[in-house]
């Protein structure tokens, strides 16, 4: 996929950003976090061949919405008050 370059500067900042963020505010009991979708079907995967990329997803599907906005939701959660500075990937497996 084209753009791959300024895609990975820009996630590279934003994981740097969430952990040194983390240390500066967590003494006032706030968490940061990051969540790294992969494929999910939005719009943002319209007009890309989905059987083939399926084909390189260990999980073999694309991700749901929903599935992101229950981490959101989980990692916004009074549960999930000692979990800060990481970067959450929900990707189905899919690292590469």
């Amino acid at each position: 996929l084209p753009g791959q370059c300024n895609y990975s500067a820009a996630k590279g900042g934003l994981i740097a950003a969430t952990k040194a963020l983390a240390q500066e505010i967590g003494r006032k009991n706030v968490t940061v976090n990051a969540v790294a979708p992969g494929f999910v079907k939005t719009d943002m995967v319209e007009g890309l061949d989905e059987a083939e990329l399926k084909k390189t997803i260990p999980m073999n599907r694309f991700g749901e919405p929903e599935e992101v906005a229950s981490l959101v939701g989980f990692l916004a959660s009074k549960e999930a008050g000692y979990i800060t500075g990481e970067c959450i990937s929900i990707n189905g497996g899919l690292y590469s």
